[in-house]
Parts: C-alpha cells; structure tokens; sequence
C-alpha cells in the first residue's frame, strides 16, 4: 500500500497507475512511478496545493518522461520483438480508454513529449494548460505535439471495433485451429497481410522476427501444431487483452503465454504474442483491474 497523508488521494491511483502504464508500457514500471510520486507528495505541505490530483498527475508524468529517457537504450538492445505487458481488461466493466495493443506499440514510436500531450489530453481529457504544467511546455507547444501524434496514430485506431463476445468466439476459434493443425480453418481467419509478433525477450523460445503475410504466418503454425501433439497447449482461459481478444494458455515446459488478436473486417490482421516470463508475472495480480 502506497502511504499518503489523506486516503482520499488513494482514489486517484487507479488512473495515475493506467496513465504510467501506458506511457512506459510496464505494470512494475508504472507502479514503481505512483510509488515514487505518492512518496514525493508526502514532502509537500498539502495547504500548497491547490488541486491534489492535477499535481499528482505533474509528478507522474515528469516521472514518466525522466524514465523514458534512460529506457530508450533498454529497449534499442532488446532482443526480439518488443511488446507491451499485456493486461486483462475488467471483465464486467466498460474500457477505461480506447487504447489498445495496436495503439500502445505505435506510441511507441512517439517521441516521449508527443506520447504525453496525447495521452495527457485526448485520453485523459485534462485540458491544454493542465498539460502544458506536466511537460514543462507552453499550451501552443502542447496542442502541436498532440496534433502531430493524432497523425501518427489515427491509422492504428479501430474504426469498427468487435464485440468482446464476437472477437472471443474467434479466438476460441483461433486456438482450436491453430492448435489442431487445421490450417484451411486458420487461413479462413487470417488477412493476406497478416502479421505475426512474438515477445520473449530472450528468456525464452520465441520468433526472432515478426512474420509478415499470410503464408509465413500459417507455415510456422503448421510447424507448431506437430509440436502440440507431444507438447499440447493448455488453455486457461478466454479474455480481452489491451482492448484485444485473445488467450491464455500454459505451453510446452510451462510457459505462461498470451495471445491476443487484432481483427479488421472480420479478419485477423495481427497477432501479438508474450511469452517473456519478466512480464508474465503480473497475470494473476493486475493492479490495473
């Protein structure tokens, strides 16, 4: 439990923790931050502070900015491809945010001030003044970085978003497929430029590359499927993952692993899988949910 002065700021957590997480993309970094800002508001003499949950958001935000200076390098070393822990949405609650999987790599791509003034203000709604106060930058310098990464980011939102019961009916689906060898079944999912993406982190097994098109994604399912005969796949259970469907499962040598997919049109156009074990280990305590 994070210590602070009034237990009416511990309400703020929740949200302060999803904005950290998804400006570094890690539960133990975003928690590592709140930690950090609770702590550093202990030193602050309350009656000072007009809004407690603005400031709170100042300190996080500066927190995440000074992090993501010094991970830059962590993940230019990174070995394979680099995905976001992943995090299971609430399973009776609506979606705090329209960010998923697909959006959080593409910020990825931001620079660390775009990536703020977006989530700042077009996720978290706080206006241009408030943001300008959090990234040291004036609200004309705030509206241009959040523009620039509307650019960016507008291809990756979902225009016709699946159902939660649709899009886990696919994934059962998929997981049947995928496991049995039934690669007519798997092509009928799949788009022709579909992409497939596996997270290991060199801890474990896993595709050094994203595989690109249809035909390589099958060709390296049907060489697994003759693994899962003597190796079956286990499921745990269906679940949306970052705003995705998908699933997770024990594979062979105990690996915990997550699937998620992205689906446009009916079909599936990537796949995204975590198996490095750095960033499993917060599956059965998510302090997101």
């Amino acid at each position: 439990m994070i210590a602070s002065p009034d237990p009416s700021l511990q309400a703020f957590r929740p949200r302060l923790t999803r904005l950290a997480y998804r400006m570094l993309g890690s539960v133990a970094d975003a928690e590592d931050v709140v930690q950090d800002a609770y702590s550093r508001w202990l030193t602050v003499d309350p009656g000072s502070v007009r809004e407690p949950a603005a400031f709170l958001h100042v300190i996080v935000t500066r927190l995440c900015l000074n992090h993501l200076k010094a991970a830059r390098h962590r993940r230019e070393t990174y070995i394979g491809p680099w995905l976001p822990e992943p995090i299971f949405d609430p399973e009776d609650a609506d979606p705090v945010d329209d960010i998923t999987l697909p959006l959080m790599i593409a910020l990825e791509r931001l620079s660390p001030l775009q990536r703020a003034a977006f989530l700042l203000h077009d996720v978290f709604g706080m206006d241009f003044p408030e943001v300008a106060q959090a990234i040291d930058r004036t609200p004309a310098a705030c509206r241009q970085l959040a523009s620039r990464a509307r650019t960016h980011l507008r291809q990756e939102r979902p225009r016709f978003p699946v159902s939660k019961e649709y899009g886990l009916k696919v994934a059962a689906a998929f997981f049947a497929a995928s496991r049995s060898g039934d690669m007519s079944a798997l092509r009928a999912m799949l788009a022709e430029d579909v992409i497939a993406c596996a997270d290991g982190g060199g801890k474990v097994p896993a595709t050094p590359k994203p595989l690109i098109g249809i035909d390589a994604v099958l060709e390296r399912h049907a060489n697994m499927a003759r693994d899962f005969i003597n190796s079956p796949s286990r499921i745990l259970r269906y679940v949306i993952i970052d705003g995705l469907p998908g699933f997770l499962t024990v594979e062979a040598g105990g690996i915990l692993q997550t699937t998620a997919l992205n689906m446009q049109n009916g079909l599936i156009v990537a796949i995204y899988v975590m198996r490095n074990p750095d960033k499993m280990r917060w599956i059965t305590n998510d302090p997101l949910q």
